[in-house]
């Protein structure tokens, strides 16, 4: 693995850690507000979520500036037409391996529910700029490290298999969500297929950014219809019975 992959890794690890000292000096920060304790401890923790995000963003595009436009594999690189298209089918394929992956974990008697994501979505009401780190930033760091490093790096030595089960297990390991490793890994081996297969990183990223955007959108901005709609079926159901 190259040198300055090592030092983005470091820098997504640190990252994921930097809540335990930065939200304790936003809090401090913002005390001075006359703030209420638990409004002010959300709105901490959701202001650290972006500050540290974006500047892992920065850090992280500038050590890999020399090494963005290298390819996994030239052969298989695709037009851009066609890497176009399968960033749109990436985006279908994705949510059905959800689905199906969803599905199994319920039979299984794991709670559909992710608690990240819940977690989120309440910082997002409460302060709204967090749907841009979880629509945009979150999935342009998870393609850089889990699809282009780790996933890469392992291709050059095993086949796309055993690679993209490794880093996807990885990528599901890394959401600290255990009952929902399936999950993640079936959208992890999705987007490694669409790196390997296109031979862009842009490809996997375009369908994780559209894909959160569009779960984001329908979680947050139309929940209540959503609910409105399930009350109304789950009624007429019950009434036909």
């Amino acid at each position: 693995m190259k040198k300055e992959y090592w030092f983005v890794i470091i820098t997504y690890i640190a990252m994921q850690l930097s809540s335990i000292v930065g939200v304790p000096i936003f809090m401090l920060i913002g005390s001075y507000t006359g703030m209420p304790a638990d409004e002010l401890e959300v709105k901490s923790a959701a202001y650290w979520i972006v500050f540290s995000f974006l500047a892992a963003l920065f850090l992280i595009l500038f050590l890999m500036r020399k090494d963005m436009r290298e390819k996994l594999d030239t052969r298989n690189q695709t037009s851009v037409s066609m890497s176009i298209l399968w960033a749109i089918a990436g985006v279908f394929m994705a949510l059905f391996a959800q689905s199906i992956a969803g599905s199994i974990e319920q039979m299984l008697g794991v709670e559909s529910e992710s608690e990240n994501t819940q977690q989120l979505i309440s910082l997002i009401y409460k302060v709204p700029m967090v749907i841009f780190v979880t629509s945009v930033i979150g999935p342009i760091l998870e393609e850089l490290i889990f699809r282009k490093i780790i996933f890469g790096s392992l291709h050059k030595r095993f086949n796309f298999f055993i690679s993209a089960l490794i880093s996807s297990v990885i990528f599901g390991l890394a959401h600290g969500e255990f009952e929902h490793l399936l999950l993640y890994t079936a959208m992890g081996f999705t987007f490694a297929f669409l790196y390997a297969k296109t031979g862009r990183i842009l490809v996997s990223m375009s369908a994780h950014i559209a894909m959160n955007t569009l779960v984001i959108i329908l979680q947050v901005v139309y929940r209540e219809d959503i609910e409105k709609m399930l009350d109304t079926a789950q009624a007429f159901i019950g009434g036909l019975l």
